[in-house]
This record gives C-alpha cells, structure tokens and sequence, in this order.
C-alpha cells in the first residue's frame, strides 16, 4: 500500500507512503480515496489527518507515471481534492520537509493545514513548461494574497514554512508546530479541537470559498505581464501562469477551474514544455547506468588532491572546498601555487562582494585548502584529479606518479577533454581505479561533469564519483573512451561547418548571429576566441597527423598563424578593447577570408539564417547518432543533457537529438543529403549515421 491508515482514538491517520518523495501515483491516489471514505464509514472517528511518511509530506506527481495513461487515471489529482473538499468531517493535513507542487495542491484541498518549520513549499511546474494544472493557481492566492502566490507560481521557487506562516494575512497555515517531531500529535490535537467546534455547528472551511482580488487589479496584471515577459524570453509558461492567477480573481472560483484547466492543456502540447520535461526525466536517467546496480558499494572519499593550480585546477578545487571536503592542491612550482590559491581567493572574494557568500563560510573554505610540491604528500587522498596540461606524454608522466605513491584503493581521476583514458590507465598498475572526470571551464560554475568509463574503470569506482558529483550539484553523464567523448567529438563537427560556411561567403558575426537568435548563448567564434583558438589549433595539428583524409577550412589555421589566439591576445575572429569582452567585427579577418576564398577559387554567395543553423546543429546530431550506435552515449538523452549543461544549447529546445525529434528525423535527413551535394562541405560526413537512417525510415525518433 502507498498511503496507510491507522486510527488514534476519534482521529483516523492516512499516512503517505510512496518513496523517495510520496510521489501522487495512481496508487495513492486511490488509497487516499478509500482512506476517507474509511473515515467517513466510522462513527467513532471524528476528524481525519493527512501527512506523509520519510522525508516528505509529498513531492507532487509521481515522475514513475509520466507520460503514462496511469498519471490521468481516475481518481485523477483534481478527483482526490473533490473528495477531499466533501469530506463531512474536518481533515487537517499534517505537513512537514517537502510539500510541493500536487502535494501542495493536495494539502489546500484539505480543510485546516498544520506544518512543521523548515518544510519548503513550492508549485515548480513552470520549471516543466507548465504551470499548477490542480487548483494550485486558484486556491494559492486565495490564501496567500495575489502578489506572494503570483512570485511563488512564475519562479517556481520553494519558500520556507516559516516565511509563509509569519505573512500577515496568510490563511495558508492554520498553525505552526513547535518541531517535525511534535507535527503529528499537535495536528492530531488540533484536529481534536476543530472537530468539537465542527460538532457544535461550525461549518467545515474551504480554501474554494476564500475571496480572490488585487486592489489594483488590470494595472496590477498587467505591470506582472511585462515583468515576467522580460524574463521569461522563449518560455510561455510563466505568462500563462499570470493569466491563470488573474482567472482567479476575476468571477467564480469554477470557472478559474476551468481556465486554468485550459491553460495547462495548452502548455503541455507546447515544444517548450515537452523540452523541459524531457531534460527533468534525462537528469533522472543520467544517474543510472545500465550494468551498475544502484546498490553498489562506494568508496570513502573524505579527502581530494588536485594537481594543477591553473584555471581548471582551481576551479575543480572550489568544488570540493564548497561542500567541505578538503583539497590538498600540488604545483611543480611555488610561484604557480601561490597564483592559483590567490585566484581561489579572488573568486570567494567576488561572491563576498555579490552577497552569495559570508565572510565566516569564505574562512571555513579556505581552512580545507592545503597546498604542496611533493607528491607524497597527497599519498593518503582517496581521491586524485590531474589537471595538467592536455599532452598524452604530460598526462602519462603524472599517472605513473600517482601509481607510485597514492595508497591501495585511491581513486585516479584524469580532467582530459580528449585524450584516451584507457591509454593514460594503462601506465598504471590499477587500470580499474582509473576513470576520467572531465570538468568544464570554469569548473566552479559549470554544471556539467562527463564521467569517462574506461575499458576496466571498475564499477564501484564509477558508482562512487556519480555519487560525488551530486554531492558537489554536478549534473553527471557517463561516457565511452573515443576521442573527445561526447562533447567535444560533436563541437568538432559543428567547429568544421562553421569553418566552411566562412569559406563559403559568411562573416563569423553573421554565424554567430544566426545560431545565437536561434538561442545558443554564444556562437561557434565568439566561444573559440572566449576559449582561445591556439587549443582548436593544437587537437586540428594532431588531427592532421592522425585522421590526414580528415578535411577542414583553413580559415582558423590562418587565424592563429597572425596570432590571434581570441580575447586573451585582444584579437581572434573578432577584435577586442583593452579591458571589454565586446567582439568587434574585424577589417583583417575580412582581408583574410577574401583572399582565403580567392585563393580556393570560391566566388562568396549569400547563406541564409536558416541553413547555418541546419548545418551547424545537424552536424551534432549525426555525429550524436554515430555516438549512440558506437556505445559512446546510453541514450539519446544523455547527449542532450551534456549539449544543455555544457555547450549552451538552447534550453527551450531540449538538447540536439531532441531538437531533431521535433523537427522529423525524416527532414533531417533530408536536409543532410541536400548538403551533401556541396562541393566545398564534406559529403562523406553528410551520410547519415545507420542509426539515424533507420529511424528516420521507420518514422521513428531518439527519445
């Protein structure tokens, strides 16, 4: 049973019991139901309490039903809160830890709310693409007041039970318990108290029944319009959220019922939502690995190293020292140590100065911070994370370092963004403690983390950094050794079309333009010259040597030739001023590319919009379906959470491999034969993928 019941004396106890998060399941839901009606069949009972087992009251919709016919199966949410609202004897929810998004709604159907401090309350469901599709944008504002319950809906955030109770006006908590441990006997005491009043003659009361208005009422909705369109951008769930809490002040509480019932309907046919929510359930899937049993054992990782002060180094370091575990950091040189340890404290400084970070939380900080020359210092770390200069010879010297010093059962972890993980383990004698953790720059802000598996990277030590990585609030994918993992082997491919589409007649601001308007955060030439392009220069030289059929626009290579490494140099594709990260559009990389197209010949012609954004993001998809069908990737969804937490795919579209979904894998490969027949692209790379050719004839999809 999901949901248990129990009588004390006159109080009946329907106690939620669905793990993690009592998740509304078809099968709570059902259980909900037969514990009222069980309540209202006997007479000694006289007031029911509603609460929830473990660690929350409840989380809302059971994700486990998600696209199931069970998530709308009768009762439904909107049922259960019908047969709640006609209950004949008082019912108190009895709310504690979490109470969120149906869970919220659940609770406002009941007649009288008790909670317990510290539970954080929230309706997330914009954070979905949709918005409270159970009363949530009805009821809420009718007991917190419009303005507070508007906030709450359109940021999606979770607010402090405290907060909440301590709102003058709020009808939203009838009291506050002393602690979680006293909830359930002082909602049972309280609900002992409303049923005696209940028997005198006092009617049961409904959120329902509560008055809505705003005293400023359109001017007020309409300052809210413009204020959550300006941030919301490419999403129409928040303003579809304004209009829903507007229908509740505007005529009976039915008929905002109805609208908001409407309004959800829309937004779930929306691309935006269906993209949020494929996101929601890739982060779920990332974290399980097929032919790792969840139960897994996990080593201790109490204490780090990080060898490499750099930027990276740094960055990794900050990770840790975040949620408290301490980093020894090891540099071949004093100097480089002292500057890495300075820019580890201008960054705490900065959050200092933003009023992210208190002085005191800094100190702690900086007190796990220890730093050394020699590697037998750092012999007794559970784990250890190179993160050197990317050179296999470099990299293989610091692992049979490691390999001499670092205690049985240490973890050896590589940053590599490329290199072969198993070749870099094999000068070692413990292949099997050996996996890559591949940061992201800079590596204090970025989410990401790809996890790299090598061919004998054993399974606890993978179960142990996927811990990891949540604890340190890093989204973790795993992928295979190849070169450039997941990531980077697609930006390649997506780096080579914007190289021909200059050789072909674009400037590098029109490409930007296009894919940024498209919704990337930054275009192909604005992020080489923000990364610096001496490191696309190395990977093409060794390319050169390796893959020599390989083909690429010399465009870059020239670039770099004139020294023109990006910002850091204040020229790269763009030019730069002293002091500003503002990219100008630059006279002597137009001589460049003119002479360059004379060169080969190519009389420049106009490229639309429409096809550098195909080129560019197709380009990731094929090489993303190559990925899959290599076992690089487990799912399409993993790939599309790396391009989302990692490259600034655009949120709103849900990744690649998404994106190609949305469009028709069909239209996709359409396209991929009409680039095919360009005779300055590479046809050979225009094949599609076996994987995506046979899903697009069976009118299939990835996900």
């Amino acid at each position: 049973m999901t949901a248990e019941y129990q009588v004390h004396g006159d109080v009946a106890v329907i106690t939620l019991n669905n793990p993690p998060v009592n998740g509304l399941g078809y099968a709570t839901r059902k259980a909900i139901v037969a514990g009222l009606n069980r309540a209202e069949d006997d007479a000694a009972v006289q007031a029911i309490v509603l609460t929830g087992a473990g660690a929350a009251f409840s989380g809302g919709a059971d994700i486990k039903e998600f696209g199931t016919p069970q998530a709308m199966q009768q009762p439904n949410l909107p049922a259960v809160i019908a047969a709640l609202e006609q209950v004949r004897k008082p019912v108190i929810a009895a709310i504690h830890s979490v109470c969120m998004g149906g869970g919220l709604e659940l609770a406002l159907g009941c007649h009288y709310r008790v909670v317990a401090p510290g539970c954080s309350v929230a309706l997330p469901e914009v954070k979905l693409g949709l918005l409270p599709g159970a009363g949530g944008t009805q009821r809420l504002p009718r007991v917190l007041g419009v303005e507070t319950a508007l906030n709450m809906i359109v940021s999606g955030e979770a607010v402090k039970s405290e907060m909440l109770a301590a709102l003058p006006g709020q009808k939203h908590f009838d009291k506050l318990a002393a602690s979680p441990e006293a909830l359930l006997d002082e909602a049972m005491a309280f609900a002992r108290e409303v049923a005696a009043k209940h028997q005198a003659g006092a009617p049961l009361p409904l959120v329902r029944s509560l008055p809505c208005k705003h005293p400023q009422g359109d001017g007020y909705f309409g300052f809210a319009r413009n204020m959550v369109r300006g941030m919301a951008k490419n999403f129409p769930a928040p303003l579809k959220c304004v209009d829903a809490v507007e229908a509740a002040t505007q005529g009976k509480f039915e008929d905002g019922l109805r609208r908001e019932g409407e309004l959800f309907a829309q937004l779930m046919l929306t691309p935006e939502s269906r993209a949020l929510r494929h996101l929601f359930l890739a982060e779920r899937a990332a974290s399980k690995i097929p032919d790792v049993p969840a139960d897994t054992p996990k080593r201790t990782i109490a204490t780090v190293a990080v060898i490499g002060a750099g930027t990276m180094g740094g960055g990794i370091t900050m990770n840790f020292l975040n949620v408290g575990i301490p980093v020894k950091l090891l540099e071949a040189k004093q100097e480089a140590l002292d500057r890495g340890v300075a820019t580890i404290r201008k960054n705490y400084e900065a959050q200092i100065k933003k009023g992210k970070l208190t002085q005191d939380k800094y100190e702690q900080r900086m007190a796990l911070l220890s730093t050394t020359l020699a590697y037998a210092d750092i012999a007794n770390a559970d784990l250890v994370i190179e993160a050197v200069f990317e050179d296999m010879g470099v990299k293989e010297a610091v692992f049979q370092q490691l390999d001499a010093v670092m205690k049985p059962g240490a973890i050896l972890a590589t940053n590599t963004s490329t290199l072969d993980v198993n070749k870099i383990a094999a000068v070692t004698k413990r292949p099997q403690d050996v996996v890559g953790m591949h940061f992201f720059s800079p590596a204090n802000v970025m989410k990401l983390l790809e996890v790299v598996r090598g061919e004998k990277t054993a399974k606890d030590v993978l179960a142990t950094v996927m811990a990891l990585a949540k604890k340190i609030k890093k989204v973790a994918v795993v992928a295979g050794v190849c070169d450039g993992f997941i990531g980077n082997r697609m930006i390649e491919q997506y780096s080579r079309q914007a190289g021909f589409l200059l050789d072909e007649g674009c400037t590098p601001a029109q490409v930007d333009k296009a894919i940024e308007k498209f919704g990337f955060a930054m275009g192909p030439f604005r992020m080489g010259d923000l990364a610096g392009n001496d490191i696309g220069w190395a990977i093409r030289k060794r390319r050169y040597v390796e893959k020599p059929h390989m083909k690429y626009s010399k465009t870059a290579d020239l670039l770099c030739e004139m020294g023109r490494f990006g910002q850091k140099t204040g020229a790269g594709w763009y030019d730069y001023q002293p002091g500003k990260r503002d990219a100008i559009p630059s006279p002597v990389v137009e001589k460049m590319l003119e002479e360059h197209r004379k060169s080969l010949g190519i009389t420049p012609r106009k490229i639309s919009d429409e096809e550098i954004v195909q080129r560019l993001v197709f380009a990731l998809v094929n090489e993303g379906a190559h990925i899959l069908e290599d076992g690089i990737a487990s799912r399409a969804s993993d790939i599309d959470l790396v391009y989302l937490m990692g490259y600034g795919f655009p949120l709103h579209r849900g990744g690649p491999m998404l994106y190609a979904d949305e469009v028709g894998l069909f239209n996709v490969v359409q396209a991929m034969r009409r680039f095919a027949k360009n005779p300055y692209d590479d046809a050979a790379f225009w094949q599609p993928a076996p994987l995506l050719a046979r899903l697009a004839d069976e009118g299939k999809t990835f996900n």
